[in-house]
């Protein structure tokens, strides 16, 4: 099965296109593109720079994928973005690659969903099975893990981490980290419980939300530090592989704090 290329498409003769490829009109593809088997690219679409885009992911009108970095430490460094399998990028999304201050490389992971006006920007690690609502933006050097869950409007502050599971309400600003299995909501994001509905979507049974339900209570207690809570949590519950992950994800380096309840403490 060779490509489809539409008559009107601007594609540079060094670009590699796979197997199946479907390239609607007026679309732009560079000289140092990949596009692996089964991309479709609809009308209107830009892919430029290093970026490599993973099989069957299809890329809506207007899209904007691998332009420079909206940095100005950029310098022209020979940086990449890399885009997994089966992602749906809709109307108007914008994804830069990385720079030489954050590893020089952008990556998207598999399954993903990225609504209209959603920006990646240098250098962010998305996992797989994300879901962006509409016009929700990621700052640069942002990780967001597996099947997180980043809601419309949305606006996540530079260096912020977002745990696997975790769920971003409309509308919030996301200045630090948040757990995962965590759900923030707010103009200045605060911690609102477990993201519970999530969860049970996607198959937790009872004993696991009960199990995370308690160590979520115990981590975000009154008494002592928080760096008490995570050790007295992640001896009781060890060999919780959910209940961990929180753990090793609250004790590990980051230049920004946890994202606390309201009534949280933010030791």
């Amino acid at each position: 099965m060779t490509a489809t290329i539409h008559q009107t498409a601007i594609i540079d003769p060094a670009a590699a296109i796979g197997e199946g490829v479907i390239i609607g009109p007026y679309c732009v593809v560079g000289a140092e593109v990949k596009l692996g088997d089964g991309v479709r690219l609809h009308s209107h679409v830009v892919v430029d720079g290093r970026t490599e885009i993973g099989e069957e992911t299809e890329i809506f009108p207007f899209a904007s994928i691998g332009t420079q970095p909206q940095d100005l430490k950029y310098n022209g460094e020979p940086s990449k973005l890399i885009i997994g399998r089966k992602n749906r990028i809709r109307e108007h999304v914008t994804m830069n690659p990385g720079t030489e201050g954050g590893g020089m490389e952008t990556r998207v992971g598999d399954n993903g969903l990225f609504m209209v006006g959603v920006h990646v920007a240098h250098d962010c690690i998305v996992g797989n099975n994300v879901i962006m609502a509409n016009n929700a933006t990621l700052a640069g050097h942002v990780i967001v893990e597996d099947f997180a869950i980043i809601g419309g409007l949305s606006a996540v502050h530079q260096f912020v981490r977002i745990g696997k599971h975790a769920m971003v309400g409309g509308m919030s600003g996301v200045e630090n980290d948040v757990i995962p299995y965590g759900s923030v909501m707010g103009d200045r994001a605060r911690l609102s419980g477990l993201n519970i509905v999530g969860l049970k979507r996607r198959g937790f049974n009872k004993d696991d939300v009960h199990h995370l339900r308690r160590a979520y209570r115990m981590l975000f207690a009154d008494e002592g530090t928080m760096g008490e809570r995570v050790q007295d949590v992640a001896k009781l519950f060890d060999g919780n592989s959910g209940v961990m992950e929180i753990v090793e994800f609250m004790a590990a380096s980051s230049s920004r704090g946890i994202t606390q309840p309201k009534s949280g403490h933010g030791d």
